[in-house]
């Protein structure tokens, strides 16, 4: 009996695309990957009720795309989120300037599609969201990195960067920001920033592109007002998620946009709709829950933060270095120069450690080399502590870090 040849698909392939993924094999032992939320703090039995209620009462409506609100998604979704916009970030805006999408990856893919062609130029923080960097690089499209301080993107730096590309004929299509619990420093730029951006947009004639999906998550509870907020001559789109207020499984974002391009990115939106089961559950739970179930899911993380930063100095000494984020559910560490975190991340995994170097959330490669993000908001406090040990003793035997004196003296200063 002849076994047949398997079918080779690889000479249709078109050229550029990306590489092949791997088969999925399960999550790390320690996992500190990924914007995973905290599993203990979704709200299973909320989200029980509101599916049971809102199916007996609306069920009949899936059988119409869109459930007869249209093709920006579903109508009291967009209602609750006109007002938490007001109520949280200051944004004025109706159920008709939000459009409903799958997730904020779908937000920054319609984007994209409708602003960007091969060979453009964007204005990006010089550390920020890795899928966002990817997108930009699949499309050939070059991001220049604007460096951060502790307060997030720093002005003078991006004023700097408009003025060069200026004399040199070239207007990047936009400047894309994390301004509220930055991706992935944490930081939070301040009011005045955020107007100098403003100003600095209409001046050279660049958008705004505000990624708001951390800024549920801070953990004083006050925020400055959204840029989208600020301004006056429309030239910022907004976007957000309940990926990491509820859950990331979900798959539920939003944009906010001056019509001219919701016009724009609708006609791009040819997925028939985003999921409406989804949506609707959202907003049946949302209405009656959001801002007590906030609070609540952040004073976990911020628990949950604190043992990581213990961990990191119980194990690391003064050879691992971070700023204390003002919110949201990632740790940016520095650990010594001669930890290449490219090939920690490797030799961690072999050992049961998930970890994110930082290279993939740099447009400095050389900068971010030995510096790491770490999610403390899916492993539980045992994990944590547990995970932070064999990541050190990985760095001791792959690095010859940390030193054990870094430790020594930590503690004789404390």
């Amino acid at each position: 009996m002849s076994t047949a040849t398997p079918f080779d698909f690889a000479p249709l392939l078109p050229a550029g695309l990306p590489a092949p993924a791997a088969r999925w094999t399960g999550l790390a032992k320690y996992s500190f990957v990924g914007g995973n939320n905290d599993p203990e703090q979704v709200p299973v039995d909320g989200l029980i009720e509101a599916v049971n209620a809102v199916l007996r009462r609306e069920g009949k409506t899936l059988a119409t795309y869109g459930l007869a609100s249209g093709p920006q998604g579903y109508r009291p979704l967009r209602e609750f989120l006109t007002a938490k916009l007001k109520r949280d970030a200051g944004i004025a805006c109706s159920a008709d300037d939000i459009l409903i999408v799958s997730g904020s990856l779908q937000a920054l893919d319609l984007v994209n599609q409708t602003l960007l062609a091969r060979g453009d130029t964007v204005l990006v923080e010089q550390e920020t969201y890795q899928g966002a960097l990817n997108r930009l690089t699949r499309l050939g499209v070059k991001a220049v990195g604007i460096p951060l301080d502790d307060q997030g993107m720093r002005m003078d730096a991006l004023a700097a960067a408009l003025a060069d590309h200026k004399r040199r004929g070239i207007t990047p299509k936009y400047i894309y920001t994390i301004p509220t619990v930055q991706n992935p420093t944490g930081s939070i730029l301040p009011q005045t920033r955020r107007a100098e951006m403003l100003k600095l947009s209409q001046e050279y004639g660049v958008p705004i592109f505000e990624d708001d999906c951390y800024a549920d998550l801070i953990w004083s509870g006050e925020r400055p007002p959204a840029i989208y907020a600020m301004s006056r001559h429309g030239g910022v789109i907004h976007i957000g998620s309940f990926s990491k207020s509820i859950a990331p499984a979900l798959r539920v974002g939003f944009i906010v946009a001056p019509w001219e391009m919701m016009s724009r990115m609708l006609a791009l939106k040819t997925d028939a709709g985003s999921g409406a089961l989804e949506q609707m559950v959202l907003a049946e739970y949302c209405a009656p829950h959001f801002s007590t179930h906030v609070p609540k899911l952040t004073r976990g993380l911020r628990a949950k933060l604190d043992t990581l930063m213990e961990a990191l100095n119980e194990q690391f000494g003064t050879a691992a270095e971070f700023e204390d984020p003002k919110g949201g559910i990632f740790l940016w560490v520095k650990l010594p120069d001669n930890v290449d975190t490219l090939k920690l991340y490797q030799a961690a995994l072999a050992a049961g450690v998930a970890i994110n170097p930082g290279p993939e959330w740099s447009t400095d490669k050389a900068y971010a080399g030995s510096r790491l993000r770490l999610c403390f908001a899916s492993p539980s406090h045992e994990q944590i502590r547990e995970g932070v040990a064999v990541l050190a003793e990985v760095c001791r035997k792959e690095f010859g870090v940390p030193a054990r004196i870094a430790n020594v003296e930590k503690r004789a200063r404390s």
